[in-house]
């Protein structure tokens, strides 16, 4: 079963990011991501920028609008994401509980829906798995 775990932070958290020393937080992460890599579990892992750098597109108008970050409060955005492919709910959260992150950060963990989960027999559950082979097979290239 894959699962995502979304770092997610408060100002509290922020704040604290903004006094440890960089290389601090990078080491940390590292191992973190290392032990996940060694482990076979890390299929995908980043960081996201600032929410000033982004935008929502919000579909409640006819048409699609469009706004500049910064966006939302604090503790609604999130920072970072690991995918993680596990046999079970509790080695997720196992995983999750072994993240380097402080007071005021905390990881919603959601299961990934895989095929499945929907009707074999409808077209664009099929279409998608013959994207997938394709996507696979140009990253191999």
């Amino acid at each position: 079963m894959k699962y995502m775990l979304i770092m997610r932070s408060n100002d509290e958290a922020v704040e604290a990011y903004k006094e440890m020393p960089f290389e601090e937080v990078i080491a940390a992460m590292g191992a973190y991501n290392e032990s996940m890599m060694k482990a076979g579990v890390l299929l995908a892992g980043e960081g996201l920028t600032d929410a000033a750098e982004g935008f929502v597109v919000d579909f409640s108008a006819e048409k699609p609008l469009i706004t500049d970050g910064p966006y939302g409060e604090t503790k609604e955005l999130f920072n970072g994401f690991w995918i993680i492919e596990v046999s079970t709910r509790e080695e997720a959260a196992e995983w999750a509980s072994r993240a380097p992150l402080g007071p005021g950060s905390y990881l919603e963990v959601r299961r990934v829906t895989g095929p499945e989960d929907f009707p074999a027999d409808n077209e664009w559950i099929q279409k998608e798995e013959g994207w997938r082979e394709e996507q696979a097979q140009r990253a191999q290239q």
